[in-house]
Protein backbone atom coordinates (compact mmCIF):
# COMPACT_ATOMS: atom_id res chain seq x y z
CA UNK A 1 0.00 0.00 0.00
CA UNK A 2 1.19 3.57 -0.58
CA UNK A 3 -0.11 7.16 -0.46
CA UNK A 4 -1.33 7.18 -4.96
CA UNK A 5 -3.16 3.90 -4.17
CA UNK A 6 -4.80 5.06 -1.39
CA UNK A 7 -6.44 7.63 -3.65
CA UNK A 8 -3.64 11.10 -3.39
CA UNK A 9 -1.39 11.27 -6.30
CA UNK A 10 1.51 13.16 -5.26
CA UNK A 11 3.17 13.12 -8.82
CA UNK A 12 -0.38 14.71 -9.94
CA UNK A 13 0.24 17.28 -7.56
CA UNK A 14 3.86 18.31 -9.11
CA UNK A 15 2.95 18.43 -12.41
CA UNK A 16 -0.25 20.81 -11.62
CA UNK A 17 2.14 23.03 -10.05
CA UNK A 18 4.61 23.10 -13.23
CA UNK A 19 1.59 23.52 -15.32
CA UNK A 20 0.38 26.86 -13.22
CA UNK A 21 3.78 28.55 -12.49
CA UNK A 22 3.63 30.70 -16.08
CA UNK A 23 0.04 31.76 -15.51
CA UNK A 24 1.15 32.95 -11.85
CA UNK A 25 4.03 34.38 -12.87
CA UNK A 26 1.72 36.79 -15.10
CA UNK A 27 0.41 38.47 -11.63
CA UNK A 28 3.93 39.11 -10.20
CA UNK A 29 4.13 42.78 -8.65
CA UNK A 30 7.57 43.99 -7.84
CA UNK A 31 6.81 43.63 -3.94
CA UNK A 32 6.91 39.82 -4.52
CA UNK A 33 9.77 38.34 -2.95
CA UNK A 34 11.06 34.35 -3.84
CA UNK A 35 8.74 32.53 -6.76
CA UNK A 36 6.01 29.94 -6.20
CA UNK A 37 6.47 26.27 -4.13
CA UNK A 38 8.04 27.92 -0.95
CA UNK A 39 5.84 27.35 1.95
CA UNK A 40 4.61 30.94 2.48
CA UNK A 41 4.18 33.90 -0.03
CA UNK A 42 6.68 36.25 0.72
CA UNK A 43 5.58 40.40 -0.21
CA UNK A 44 7.21 43.33 0.85
CA UNK A 45 5.62 46.55 2.35
CA UNK A 46 8.42 49.07 2.16
CA UNK A 47 5.66 50.46 -0.46
CA UNK A 48 3.50 50.84 2.38
CA UNK A 49 5.50 52.83 4.29
CA UNK A 50 4.67 56.09 2.24
CA UNK A 51 1.46 55.73 3.38
CA UNK A 52 0.18 57.89 6.65
CA UNK A 53 -1.26 55.52 8.73
CA UNK A 54 -1.76 52.29 6.84
CA UNK A 55 -4.50 49.75 7.13
CA UNK A 56 -4.75 46.43 6.43
CA UNK A 57 -7.49 45.02 4.75
CA UNK A 58 -8.47 41.05 4.35
CA UNK A 59 -11.92 39.20 2.45
CA UNK A 60 -12.19 35.86 2.02
CA UNK A 61 -14.70 33.84 -0.16
CA UNK A 62 -15.16 31.11 -2.77
CA UNK A 63 -17.89 30.57 -5.35
CA UNK A 64 -20.57 28.78 -3.71
CA UNK A 65 -22.31 26.26 -5.81
CA UNK A 66 -21.41 28.06 -9.42
CA UNK A 67 -19.06 25.39 -9.32
CA UNK A 68 -22.03 22.90 -10.31
CA UNK A 69 -22.29 24.83 -13.62
CA UNK A 70 -18.80 24.12 -14.16
CA UNK A 71 -18.73 20.87 -13.94
CA UNK A 72 -21.64 20.24 -16.03
CA UNK A 73 -20.32 22.50 -18.89
CA UNK A 74 -16.83 21.56 -18.06
CA UNK A 75 -15.63 24.59 -18.34
CA UNK A 76 -13.11 25.51 -15.45
CA UNK A 77 -11.39 29.07 -16.76
CA UNK A 78 -13.25 31.52 -14.98
CA UNK A 79 -14.33 30.20 -12.42
CA UNK A 80 -10.99 31.20 -10.83
CA UNK A 81 -12.06 35.12 -11.67
CA UNK A 82 -15.15 34.45 -9.65
CA UNK A 83 -13.45 33.55 -6.66
CA UNK A 84 -11.08 36.58 -6.77
CA UNK A 85 -13.60 38.96 -7.67
CA UNK A 86 -15.60 38.09 -4.63
CA UNK A 87 -12.48 38.65 -2.62
CA UNK A 88 -10.79 41.89 -3.96
CA UNK A 89 -14.35 43.17 -4.49
CA UNK A 90 -15.05 43.74 -0.76
CA UNK A 91 -11.01 44.83 -0.09
CA UNK A 92 -12.00 47.86 -2.95
CA UNK A 93 -15.39 48.23 -1.77
CA UNK A 94 -13.51 49.62 1.84
CA UNK A 95 -11.18 51.83 -0.30
CA UNK A 96 -8.40 49.49 -0.55
CA UNK A 97 -6.22 48.41 -2.88
CA UNK A 98 -5.15 44.60 -3.24
CA UNK A 99 -2.06 43.17 -2.64
CA UNK A 100 -2.09 39.91 -2.78
CA UNK A 101 -4.26 36.66 -3.47
CA UNK A 102 -3.99 33.00 -1.94
CA UNK A 103 -6.62 30.24 -3.26
CA UNK A 104 -7.33 26.77 -2.50
CA UNK A 105 -8.35 24.29 -4.51
CA UNK A 106 -10.37 20.52 -2.80
CA UNK A 107 -10.53 18.05 -5.11
CA UNK A 108 -11.89 14.63 -5.58
CA UNK A 109 -9.17 13.76 -7.48
CA UNK A 110 -5.86 16.13 -9.02
CA UNK A 111 -6.31 16.37 -13.13
CA UNK A 112 -3.29 18.41 -13.62
CA UNK A 113 -4.72 19.99 -16.83
CA UNK A 114 -7.59 20.98 -15.07
CA UNK A 115 -5.95 22.32 -11.81
CA UNK A 116 -4.19 24.52 -14.19
CA UNK A 117 -7.11 25.54 -16.00
CA UNK A 118 -8.72 26.68 -12.93
CA UNK A 119 -5.75 28.49 -11.74
CA UNK A 120 -5.10 30.48 -15.05
CA UNK A 121 -8.69 31.85 -13.84
CA UNK A 122 -7.67 32.99 -10.83
CA UNK A 123 -4.55 34.45 -12.56
CA UNK A 124 -6.63 36.26 -14.69
CA UNK A 125 -8.29 37.54 -11.59
CA UNK A 126 -5.35 38.62 -9.67
CA UNK A 127 -4.25 40.67 -13.38
CA UNK A 128 -7.77 42.08 -13.61
CA UNK A 129 -7.30 43.50 -9.74
CA UNK A 130 -3.83 44.24 -9.89
CA UNK A 131 -3.06 41.45 -7.12
CA UNK A 132 -0.23 39.29 -6.93
CA UNK A 133 -0.78 35.73 -6.56
CA UNK A 134 1.58 34.69 -4.25
CA UNK A 135 0.47 30.77 -3.46
CA UNK A 136 -1.62 28.39 -2.98
CA UNK A 137 -2.90 24.80 -2.37
CA UNK A 138 -4.18 22.28 -4.03
CA UNK A 139 -6.07 18.83 -1.69
CA UNK A 140 -7.19 16.07 -2.79
CA UNK A 141 -9.61 14.43 -0.85
CA UNK A 142 -10.51 10.73 -2.49
CA UNK A 143 -13.58 9.16 -0.61
CA UNK A 144 -14.82 12.66 0.77
CA UNK A 145 -15.44 14.09 -2.81
CA UNK A 146 -16.39 12.41 -6.06
CA UNK A 147 -13.42 12.39 -8.08
CA UNK A 148 -14.75 14.86 -11.39
CA UNK A 149 -15.62 17.85 -8.13
CA UNK A 150 -13.95 20.52 -6.54
CA UNK A 151 -14.77 23.28 -4.64
CA UNK A 152 -12.05 26.36 -4.91
CA UNK A 153 -11.74 29.17 -2.20
CA UNK A 154 -9.17 32.23 -1.61
CA UNK A 155 -8.27 34.88 0.39
CA UNK A 156 -6.98 38.91 -0.46
CA UNK A 157 -5.12 41.05 1.47
CA UNK A 158 -5.25 44.64 0.37
CA UNK A 159 -3.99 47.85 1.95
CA UNK A 160 -5.62 51.85 2.21
CA UNK A 161 -4.46 54.70 4.42
CA UNK A 162 -6.49 55.54 7.21
CA UNK A 163 -7.77 58.82 6.08
CA UNK A 164 -8.79 57.40 2.57
CA UNK A 165 -11.17 54.16 4.44
CA UNK A 166 -14.69 53.94 3.42
CA UNK A 167 -16.83 53.98 5.90
CA UNK A 168 -20.08 55.73 5.65
CA UNK A 169 -19.93 58.05 8.86
CA UNK A 170 -20.03 60.66 6.50
CA UNK A 171 -23.16 60.55 4.65
CA UNK A 172 -25.65 63.11 4.50
CA UNK A 173 -28.85 63.47 3.37
CA UNK A 174 -28.73 64.32 -0.75
CA UNK A 175 -25.88 62.23 -1.31
CA UNK A 176 -26.74 60.81 -4.25
CA UNK A 177 -25.96 56.93 -5.09
CA UNK A 178 -24.30 55.26 -8.37
CA UNK A 179 -25.01 52.15 -9.33
CA UNK A 180 -22.12 49.83 -11.66
CA UNK A 181 -23.44 47.43 -13.70
CA UNK A 182 -23.12 44.01 -13.03
CA UNK A 183 -22.19 41.09 -15.42
CA UNK A 184 -24.51 38.74 -14.66
CA UNK A 185 -24.88 36.88 -11.52
CA UNK A 186 -21.92 36.73 -10.62
CA UNK A 187 -21.43 34.16 -7.65
CA UNK A 188 -24.06 34.68 -5.54
CA UNK A 189 -27.95 32.53 -5.17
CA UNK A 190 -26.67 29.82 -7.43
CA UNK A 191 -28.62 27.54 -4.94
CA UNK A 192 -31.84 29.33 -6.35
CA UNK A 193 -30.57 29.09 -9.65
CA UNK A 194 -29.96 25.84 -10.01
CA UNK A 195 -33.25 25.46 -8.54
CA UNK A 196 -35.22 27.35 -11.35
CA UNK A 197 -33.29 26.01 -14.16
CA UNK A 198 -32.16 22.20 -15.06
CA UNK A 199 -28.99 22.02 -14.32
CA UNK A 200 -28.31 19.28 -17.31
CA UNK A 201 -25.91 19.82 -20.39
CA UNK A 202 -28.63 20.14 -22.52
CA UNK A 203 -30.56 22.47 -20.34
CA UNK A 204 -27.54 24.97 -20.20
CA UNK A 205 -26.90 24.36 -23.61
CA UNK A 206 -30.24 26.10 -24.76
CA UNK A 207 -29.72 29.11 -26.54
CA UNK A 208 -32.66 31.72 -25.65
CA UNK A 209 -32.95 35.14 -27.66
CA UNK A 210 -33.72 37.58 -25.09
CA UNK A 211 -30.70 36.58 -23.47
CA UNK A 212 -28.98 36.05 -26.99
CA UNK A 213 -26.77 33.43 -25.89
CA UNK A 214 -27.57 29.97 -24.42
CA UNK A 215 -28.29 29.71 -20.48
CA UNK A 216 -24.78 28.30 -19.40
CA UNK A 217 -22.97 31.24 -20.92
CA UNK A 218 -25.45 33.85 -19.18
CA UNK A 219 -25.02 31.78 -15.96
CA UNK A 220 -21.36 31.30 -16.12
CA UNK A 221 -20.25 34.71 -16.80
CA UNK A 222 -17.67 35.50 -14.41
CA UNK A 223 -18.07 38.27 -11.93
CA UNK A 224 -17.28 41.93 -12.29
CA UNK A 225 -14.18 42.91 -11.19
CA UNK A 226 -14.43 46.75 -9.84
CA UNK A 227 -11.04 47.22 -8.36
CA UNK A 228 -9.81 49.75 -11.51
CA UNK A 229 -13.07 51.68 -11.41
CA UNK A 230 -12.95 52.48 -7.82
CA UNK A 231 -9.14 53.20 -8.19
CA UNK A 232 -10.24 55.93 -10.67
CA UNK A 233 -12.51 57.28 -8.70
CA UNK A 234 -10.10 57.45 -6.23
CA UNK A 235 -7.27 59.06 -8.45
CA UNK A 236 -10.07 61.44 -9.75
CA UNK A 237 -10.28 63.27 -6.56
CA UNK A 238 -13.40 62.19 -5.78
CA UNK A 239 -14.20 61.07 -2.18
CA UNK A 240 -16.57 58.00 -2.01
CA UNK A 241 -18.53 58.20 0.79
CA UNK A 242 -19.83 54.76 1.28
CA UNK A 243 -19.73 51.41 -0.95
CA UNK A 244 -22.00 48.44 -1.52
CA UNK A 245 -20.75 45.43 -2.75
CA UNK A 246 -24.58 43.68 -3.90
CA UNK A 247 -23.55 40.23 -3.45
CA UNK A 248 -25.43 37.07 -1.45
CA UNK A 249 -28.69 38.75 0.11
CA UNK A 250 -29.30 41.43 -3.20
CA UNK A 251 -29.92 44.83 -2.40
CA UNK A 252 -31.98 44.25 1.35
CA UNK A 253 -29.10 42.64 3.18
CA UNK A 254 -26.17 44.63 1.66
CA UNK A 255 -27.01 48.10 0.99
CA UNK A 256 -27.82 48.60 4.75
CA UNK A 257 -23.95 47.68 4.97
CA UNK A 258 -22.72 50.99 3.83
CA UNK A 259 -24.96 52.56 6.25
CA UNK A 260 -24.52 55.04 9.28
CA UNK A 261 -27.53 55.08 11.59
CA UNK A 262 -29.71 58.17 10.83
CA UNK A 263 -29.24 57.38 7.10
CA UNK A 264 -31.88 55.43 4.34
CA UNK A 265 -30.79 54.76 1.05
CA UNK A 266 -33.30 54.81 -1.34
CA UNK A 267 -32.80 53.64 -4.87
CA UNK A 268 -35.53 53.23 -7.88
CA UNK A 269 -35.82 50.53 -9.94
CA UNK A 270 -36.60 51.57 -12.70
CA UNK A 271 -33.38 54.05 -13.35
CA UNK A 272 -31.66 50.69 -15.04
CA UNK A 273 -32.55 48.26 -17.23
CA UNK A 274 -32.38 45.09 -15.32
CA UNK A 275 -30.21 42.29 -17.48
CA UNK A 276 -32.85 39.86 -19.10
CA UNK A 277 -31.10 36.85 -17.31
CA UNK A 278 -32.62 38.20 -14.22
CA UNK A 279 -36.30 38.63 -15.58
CA UNK A 280 -35.93 35.47 -17.38
CA UNK A 281 -35.14 33.38 -14.06
CA UNK A 282 -38.09 35.50 -12.47
CA UNK A 283 -40.79 34.46 -14.50
CA UNK A 284 -39.39 31.09 -14.93
CA UNK A 285 -39.40 30.30 -11.23
CA UNK A 286 -42.36 32.10 -10.20
CA UNK A 287 -40.05 34.30 -7.91
CA UNK A 288 -41.34 37.29 -6.31
CA UNK A 289 -39.59 40.54 -6.80
CA UNK A 290 -39.29 41.32 -3.55
CA UNK A 291 -37.31 37.97 -3.15
CA UNK A 292 -35.30 38.69 -6.46
CA UNK A 293 -33.57 42.05 -5.28
CA UNK A 294 -33.04 40.03 -1.37
CA UNK A 295 -31.21 37.39 -3.33
CA UNK A 296 -29.21 38.87 -6.57
CA UNK A 297 -27.52 41.67 -7.83
CA UNK A 298 -30.46 42.16 -10.12
CA UNK A 299 -27.66 44.19 -12.61
CA UNK A 300 -25.52 46.11 -10.09
CA UNK A 301 -22.60 44.68 -8.66
CA UNK A 302 -21.49 47.94 -6.74
CA UNK A 303 -23.17 50.69 -5.12
CA UNK A 304 -21.22 53.80 -4.22
CA UNK A 305 -22.48 57.29 -2.69
CA UNK A 306 -21.02 60.12 -3.67
CA UNK A 307 -21.69 63.92 -3.05
CA UNK A 308 -24.24 65.60 -5.74
CA UNK A 309 -21.39 67.76 -6.80
CA UNK A 310 -19.15 64.57 -7.80
CA UNK A 311 -21.95 62.67 -9.80
CA UNK A 312 -20.54 63.78 -13.31
CA UNK A 313 -16.82 63.15 -12.42
CA UNK A 314 -17.33 59.95 -10.55
CA UNK A 315 -19.57 58.59 -13.20
CA UNK A 316 -16.81 59.60 -16.33
CA UNK A 317 -13.94 58.09 -13.89
CA UNK A 318 -16.09 54.95 -13.51
CA UNK A 319 -16.72 54.60 -17.48
CA UNK A 320 -12.99 54.95 -18.36
CA UNK A 321 -12.85 51.99 -16.51
CA UNK A 322 -14.64 50.23 -19.22
CA UNK A 323 -17.47 49.77 -16.69
CA UNK A 324 -21.38 51.14 -16.83
CA UNK A 325 -22.62 53.47 -14.43
CA UNK A 326 -26.29 54.60 -13.04
CA UNK A 327 -27.17 56.77 -11.39
CA UNK A 328 -29.95 54.82 -9.21
CA UNK A 329 -31.24 56.57 -5.61
CA UNK A 330 -30.31 59.02 -3.05
CA UNK A 331 -29.27 58.70 1.03
CA UNK A 332 -32.29 60.64 2.95
CA UNK A 333 -32.60 61.06 6.75
CA UNK A 334 -34.22 58.43 8.50
CA UNK A 335 -34.01 54.97 9.62
CA UNK A 336 -31.13 53.03 8.98
CA UNK A 337 -32.32 50.97 5.80
CA UNK A 338 -32.98 51.08 2.23
CA UNK A 339 -36.63 51.27 0.29
CA UNK A 340 -36.39 50.24 -3.28
CA UNK A 341 -39.38 52.25 -5.46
Amino acid sequence: MDYKNAGVDIEAGYKSVELMKKHVKETMREEVLGGLGGFSGAFSLAKIKEMEDPVLLSGTDGCGTKVKLAFIMDKHDTIGIDCVAMCVNDVACAGGEPLFFLDYIACGKNYPEKIATIVSGVAEGCKQSGAALVGGETAEHPGLMPEDDYDLAGFAVGVVDRKDLITGEDLKDGDVLIGIASSGVHSNGFSLVRKVFEMTKESLDTYYDELGKTLGEALIAPTRIYVQALKNVKEAGIRVKACSHITGGGFYENIPRMLPEGMHAVVKKDSYEVPAIFKLMQKTGNIEEQMMYNTFNMGLGMIVAVDPADVDKAMEAIKAAGDTAYIVGNIQAGEKGVTLC
